[in-house]
């Protein structure tokens, strides 16, 4: 039986550093069908500056991450004072204003909506806890083990969690996939959509926007590189879940940057010439161009698989595939150098592969596919769950 038995209709609404993406599905025939979607380009201040150079774990170590900033007095004392991230945020109306104009030029029908947090300002970690099956204990123990590592006070956070299966019925421990986020940041989000007048249903991490969108069922081990505009996030997904994720600011404006360079062409014009590039013969003198963008993704993958390896109950994993997504993962050299670096398959995921559409959309889907990964997982939240 449908929850929403009035409107089967779903709206996926990804708020990133280039843009608003959206999609609405409806559920016909029990299948994810293509309603419509919206792209509103341009750069938005999603991430404050304090957020803008520093990877998750930076943030959360300064405690800005989760809600707050380190200001230093006159008279030299440390003070912390809230970020400007709530339902008084400015933001809010700018927003709200640019997602509203986008609903009605892309004729969205339903008022239900889902929507992603950028990972770097969500807390992410794998507890282990003794095995219980009452949710009020597995509260308990969770609460327990956050107050040691959260900077901000735990009342403050507004925090998920979701078990993550084992075969070992004899196990004396249960490990929880945990993911926690400032209130203020939700009361931030939730204020945008009410002033668009949409009715915000869920509010979750990209990390399981992008899981359900290109892993689905799948339970084997991979990572996902998502190469956004400003950061590119990795995130490895095992038994269905994404178990890590880790982000630094290299990504689509960086290669850009090269590309402009390299051309001799205003930096403007570079994205529509990107299109040409993948004629070029990318041989290892041209490939090494841009080895300075793609250098540190490379070794954050490294990075990413070495640290899951060696968590315990990891040992002897293989990784299998890297799936690309994002606005600039089809730049040809980002995944001939991954292929050159790991002995796995390197391909950018079709994100359009588990949704009903027309077909004579299929060469512009495709085209837009790895810029819609993200609200298309959001979309299909409430279909397939």
């Amino acid at each position: 039986m449908s929850l929403f038995s009035k409107d089967n209709g779903f709206l996926g609404v990804d708020i990133g550093a280039y843009g608003i993406k959206l999609v609405q599905l409806n559920k016909a025939k029990g299948r994810p069908q293509l309603w419509t979607y919206g792209i509103a380009d341009g750069a938005i201040d999603i991430h404050l500056p304090d957020f803008s150079d520093k990877s998750p774990e930076q943030l959360s170590q300064e405690g800005k991450m989760l809600g707050s900033n380190t200001l230093s007095t006159k008279d030299g004392e440390k003070k912390d004072t809230p970020l400007m991230y709530g339902e008084s945020d400015p933001r809010v109306d700018r927003y709200a204003e640019i997602l509203t104009r986008l609903m009605k030029e892309a004729r969205v029908t339903t008022t239900f909506a889902t929507a992603s947090i950028p990972v770097s300002h969500v807390f992410h970690t794998i507890v282990t806890l003794p095995k219980v099956e009452k949710e009020s204990e597995i509260h308990t123990y969770i609460n327990a083990e956050l107050k040691k590592v959260l900077i901000r006070p735990l009342e403050e956070m507004q925090v998920v969690h979701q078990k993550i299966p084992s075969t070992n019925k004899d196990e004396k421990y249960m490990r929880v996939l945990v993911t926690a986020a400032p209130k203020t940041l939700v009361a931030f989000y939730s204020a945008i959509f009410q002033k668009a007048g949409l009715e915000l249903r869920e509010l979750e991490t990209e990390a399981f926007a992008i899981e359900r969108s290109l892993v689905g069922k799948e339970t084997a081990t991979m990572m996902v590189v998502d190469v956004g505009a400003e950061r590119t996030n990795f995130f490895i997904m095992d038994k269905g879940l994404p178990m890590t994720h880790r982000s630094i600011q290299v990504g689509g404006d960086n290669i850009d940057t090269v590309l402009s360079n390299v051309l001799g062409v205003d930096p403007t014009l570079v994205d529509v010439m990107k299109g040409d590039v993948g004629m070029i013969s990318w041989d290892e003198k041209t490939l090494s161009v841009f080895d300075v963008v793609l250098d540190p993704i490379l070794k954050e993958v490294q990075y990413s698989f070495d640290l899951f390896l060696s968590q315990s109950g990891n040992e002897g994993k293989r990784p299998e595939k890297i799936v690309l997504t994002g606005g600039s993962s089809v730049f040809p050299p980002l995944q001939k150098r991954l292929e050159q670096t790991f002995d796995m398959r390197v391909f950018v995921g079709d994100p359009w592969a588990r949704i009903v559409y027309q077909q004579e959309l299929k060469p512009l889907l495709s085209e837009l596919g790895p810029r819609m990964s993200v609200s298309l997982g959001l979309a299909l939240r409430n279909i397939i769950e």
